[in-house]
């Protein structure tokens, strides 16, 4: 497996996952432990107070919604910038040759 390019070992992990929740009858079950190990850690932080623990878990989550509308929002502009490039390319606007 160690020659396969990346692409390959992604995709070879991914059918992995799939199959094994395929075979979890009780999914919920499967992720208790890490969903107890995340509160756990919101509750240590908030020195045992579970209404602080709930605060600190919200705004965890609130960071992390955060951080998805920014990448979002960054992907966006990027791929606006490329096509324009490319669309200023096509039209013969672009080039080491138009600055020659």
């Amino acid at each position: 497996m160690a020659s396969h390019d990346p692409q390959t070992r992604q995709l070879v992990g991914r059918i992995g996952a799939e199959q094994s929740w395929a075979n979890t009858e009780d999914r919920s079950a499967r992720t208790k432990p890490a969903r107890d190990a995340l509160n756990q850690r919101f509750l240590d932080e908030a020195g045992g107070d579970p209404v602080r623990a709930e605060h600190l878990r919200k705004a965890h989550f609130l960071k992390l919604a955060l951080k998805s509308a920014q990448a979002r929002k960054k992907i966006k502009t990027l791929s606006a910038e490329a096509e324009a490039a490319e669309a200023e390319l096509r039209a013969g606007g672009g080039g080491s040759d138009a600055a020659a």
